[in-house]
């Protein structure tokens, strides 16, 4: 029986020896793997938590002590050592466990994560519910060194010199977020990392005092007044001590007894402190150590054989190629990411153009400021950031680009639903943000073509434009749509009185329904935008002459959206398929498709029953 198999709560760890939890940390490692190769996931950033997570659970009492992981993409060895070993092969799968830290589905989980740098706020919140309500628990913020590059975390540290706060902020140092870290933090850190000689020599010297009879206790007090001193000298530069935050570090994060022993330290503190520790993403698994970015987040692979490094053409490679290739006939061009090179398609310009490529870390609010600023002294800017992460520049968006009419482009990656990441990263509500900022510009290709079209319509225009896709790859040609414009359209049968308005990678599943449809007798017209703000009104109202009944299928919240506008402007019965006044949860595509009402039989039963009423 493994060790892991014994393990039903956290308290189960707590009398292990230190060999048996080396083994536990190889099993977990491997439970990992296991799963993760089958369901697809966050892969290096867990196999390098192992042992912090288990020092956590041994030091800590969860859940009466909170712990609250950054993001929640490293969190995975702790769902596996808080009683969710049994059901953990349904991670990230419909109805299964979730691939971040989730409210709902344990009490060991006290805040839900999926974004990033908003631990150390939460658990400032905890802490100080805590101190009112006069309960002296610990509130412990797991939070990696990637997420310093945001400046939300600032914000939090500004608010953490309370005394009696029994907060303990771990920084998890693995000198990455998904690319390697960047900017000033990054380099402050590596300072840090050069001189873990001075905490070993600390603890030695607290151990050897400690067993000397009598004056033994005397030593170590004369010994922390030394420590004191050397301290302010050696981190004459430290951050976070100028913050008034205790600082504890660095510690080998891969040993859970340096590990104990800091944070048991820490504990006695009883104030805010920082301990600073240091792990290898991807340990204990080769091929994730010789590349953790790509083994950051996975689809299903061999363990055996590894990762594909060649994933063929994605909606990220398109668009990556495309602003290189205007990059390169246009020396105004420039492409900024928030720390994700690799996963917007932006690797190929950070090499080819390196002095106009800008990674700006996890700093969604900061890159599209500083675009702003490019763009106002004659540069055109791209954007690359995830939909789900564009939400988070919501104000500047407005503020800064909008407002001053700046040409600013937006590559919205991972438009639409993002599946088995779930409710944290789905890109439902870029749509609607869009639309109802006045001068911006929205495109939604659904085809490579249409992408590189897109983009070439974007580095014209004198206003900001987003051109949003989806994650993965485009369908193949279905269907041949004629093409008037940034509008294109293909009947599905004779002379249709029934059209279907849809855009971006949903339009396949508006086709399939058509053709359902087609076999009952009902011809259908599919209409399908590749730019949806502004529309072309004069070419959609050619385009409906003669037809009776629309219906807009849409992947995207309905508050705001495409469709709840072209009822109010058509004069046509106008319905709107699309996302409901709620969050969507995780899983595969046929089960997302199928709760939204998305599938293509559920399209024509419902065109259909809306034609009966009608």
């Amino acid at each position: 029986m493994e060790i892991l198999d014994k393990i039903k709560s956290p308290s189960d760890l707590k009398n292990l020896s230190y060999d048996c939890l080396d083994k536990l940390a190889k099993e977990l490692r491997g439970e990992v793997i296991k799963t993760v190769s089958k369901n697809g996931g966050h892969l290096a950033s867990n196999l390098g938590v192992v042992e912090l997570t288990i020092a956590i659970h041994r030091v800590f009492n969860s859940p009466e002590d909170k712990i609250i992981w950054d993001v929640g993409h490293q969190s995975y060895i702790h769902k596996l050592l808080t009683g969710r070993r049994e059901n953990f092969s349904t991670l990230r799968n419909y109805g299964g466990v979730s691939g971040f830290t989730l409210r709902s589905e344990s009490e060991h989980d006290p805040f839900g994560a999926g974004h990033s740098s908003t631990s150390i706020s939460a658990a400032l919140g905890f802490a100080n519910a805590d101190a009112l309500n006069g309960k002296k628990n610990f509130t412990v913020s797991v939070t990696g060194d990637g997420a310093f590059t945001n400046g939300m975390i600032y914000e939090a540290l500004n608010n953490c010199t309370k005394r009696d706060l029994n907060l303990i902020i771990i920084l998890n140092d693995n000198d990455m977020s998904i690319n390697m870290n960047v900017g000033a933090f990054a380099e402050h850190l590596a300072r840090f990392r050069t001189s873990q000689k001075y905490f070993s020599f600390k603890h030695g010297t607290k151990a050897t005092f400690e067993k000397i009879p009598v004056v033994g206790k005397g030593l170590v007090k004369v010994a922390r007044g030394f420590r004191d001193f050397g301290k302010r000298l050696v981190w004459s530069e430290n951050l976070f001590e100028h913050l008034g935050v205790e600082y504890i570090g660095p510690v080998n994060g891969n040993d859970i007894n340096k590990l104990e022993i800091a944070l048991c330290e820490a504990k006695k503190l009883g104030k805010c402190c920082l301990v600073h520790v240091q792990t290898k993403k991807g340990k204990g698994y080769a091929y994730a150590e010789k590349n953790p970015s790509r083994y950051h987040s996975v689809g299903a692979f061999d363990p055996q054989k590894g990762v594909s490094l060649s994933s063929g053409s994605s909606f990220s490679s398109e668009a990556g190629k495309s602003i290189l290739n205007h990059a390169k006939e246009d020396s105004d061009i420039c492409a900024i990411t928030a720390a994700m090179t690799d996963g917007t398609g932006l690797s190929e310009f950070s090499e080819a153009l390196p002095e106009r490529f800008f990674d700006v870390g996890i700093a969604e609010e900061h890159a599209v400021t500083f675009a702003a600023g490019l763009a106002a002294a004659g540069k055109k800017p791209v954007v690359a950031i995830y939909s789900t992460f564009l939400q988070r520049s919501y104000d500047q968006i407005l503020h800064d680009v909008a407002l001053q009419k700046l040409p600013v482009v937006f590559a919205v990656d991972r438009a639409g639903l993002v599946h088995s990441d779930g409710a944290t990263h789905h890109g439902l509500f870029d749509v609607a943000m869009l639309r109802n900022i006045p001068n911006v510009s929205v495109f939604s290709p659904e085809t490579y073509e249409e992408i590189e079209l897109s983009f070439a319509k974007a580095f014209r225009s004198e206003i900001a434009t987003a051109v949003r896709y989806p994650k993965g790859k485009e369908n193949s040609n279905y269907v041949n749509f004629i093409r008037s414009g940034f509008i294109s359209h293909v009947d599905i049968g004779e002379k249709p009185k029934i059209a279907i308005i849809t855009y971006g990678i949903i339009t396949k599943n508006a086709y399939d329904a058509a053709v359902s449809l087609l076999k009952d007798g009902v011809s259908v017209r599919i209409i399908k935008l590749i730019q949806i703000k502004p529309i072309d009104f004069e070419k959609l109202n050619e385009l409906l002459c003669g037809i009776d009944f629309v219906y807009v299928l849409e992947e995207g919240i309905r508050s705001g959206g495409v469709g709840e506008m072209l009822k109010a402007e058509l004069n046509i019965k106008t319905e709107v398929r699309a996302v409901e006044d709620r969050f969507v949860t995780f899983g595969d595509t046929e089960s997302l498709h199928r709760e939204c009402g998305f599938l293509p039989e559920q399209i024509a039963a419902d065109i259909k029953e809306k034609i009966r009423e009608a």
